[in-house]
């Protein structure tokens, strides 16, 4: 798929309707910095609140800009394995290098149910799949020896993992072994899950930071673990504030602030609090940004 720092790319809005221009704007600029690999339409890009038809077209825009340069990744999970399939089938057709599946949120499915949900997604295409385990936003956790047993289906190729559970990433890679790719989903936790075996972070700071974020990884996959980790530690206080509330919510705030004009958010999601807009800026600030 990539090693490095595929960004998590958010989805610009002008006047309520995605903004294409931006987007194109966003996808260039990444390409010219080093972003390893896009990932269109996963929670950073309010995939949630899209509707299938933006949805699709985002995905078939995204491609046709990059046109190669890069991988670009989509997200095609659903709480419905039928809407899921159909999506990752649409996904295919369009030329995507890959997927991102986010397991089924509010179901809360049993370890069976998992397993069959991914196992009829992965029959129905033959793109590589990427699993995306947060259980703090789903509900549900993949736990390593399920993530070892979904690793069996041949075109499940690795897990962007975003528990926080530094211990279970271990375990995960201790039982799937060096050929699954594990993508490190928090980017506070870039070096350590790069340090047990990992290859890179899907990123949500990457969307102001992209050529950083992408030293970061290869620093340390070159073995300059030195300046890995002053580039982990020197982020860390942003990284921290860009998730003050809930994602996307700061970084799409924080890349107004920084005049790159992505829009506003779609309901449920709000604007930013004023009391955590002050520490964002502050952070902001304290980067040199």
């Amino acid at each position: 798929m990539f090693t490095g720092s595929g960004v998590a790319l958010v989805t610009p809005f002008k006047d309520g309707e995605v903004h294409y221009e931006k987007l194109k704007e966003l996808l260039e600029w990444h390409v010219a910095n080093q972003t390893d690999a896009i990932i269109i339409c996963g929670t950073t890009g309010e995939a949630s609140t899209l509707t299938d038809k933006e949805r699709k077209a985002v995905i078939k825009f995204t491609v046709d800009v990059v046109n190669g340069r890069i991988p670009v990744i989509a997200g095609s999970g659903s709480n419905n394995t039928a809407h899921a399939v159909e999506l990752s089938q649409y996904c295919e057709s369009v030329g995507v290098d890959g997927l991102l599946v986010v397991t089924p949120y509010y179901n809360k499915a049993t370890d069976l149910g998992l397993l069959k949900h991914y196992e009829m997604i992965a029959n129905s295409v033959q793109l590589p799949i990427i699993l995306y385990n947060v259980p703090g936003r789903t509900g549900v956790n993949l736990t390593p020896p399920l993530v070892q047993k979904l690793a069996q289906i041949k075109n499940i190729v690795g897990i962007k993992e975003a528990s926080g559970d530094i211990s279970q990433v271990a375990e995960m890679i201790r039982l799937c072994g060096e050929d699954f790719l594990v993508y490190s989903g928090n980017d506070d936790m870039i070096v350590p899950v790069l340090s047990l075996g990992g290859q890179g972070v899907i990123s949500v700071l990457a969307n102001i930071l992209p050529q950083v974020t992408h030293d970061l990884v290869s620093s340390y996959l070159e073995g300059d673990v030195k300046k890995s980790r002053q580039l982990q530690l020197g982020v860390n206080g942003l990284v921290h504030a860009l998730f003050i509330e809930v994602n996307p919510i700061p970084i799409k705030t924080a890349m107004n602030v920084l005049g790159m004009e992505v829009g506003s958010f779609r309901l449920p999601l709000t604007e930013m609090a004023a009391t955590n807009l002050v520490v964002l800026k502050k952070e902001l600030t304290n980067y040199g940004l």
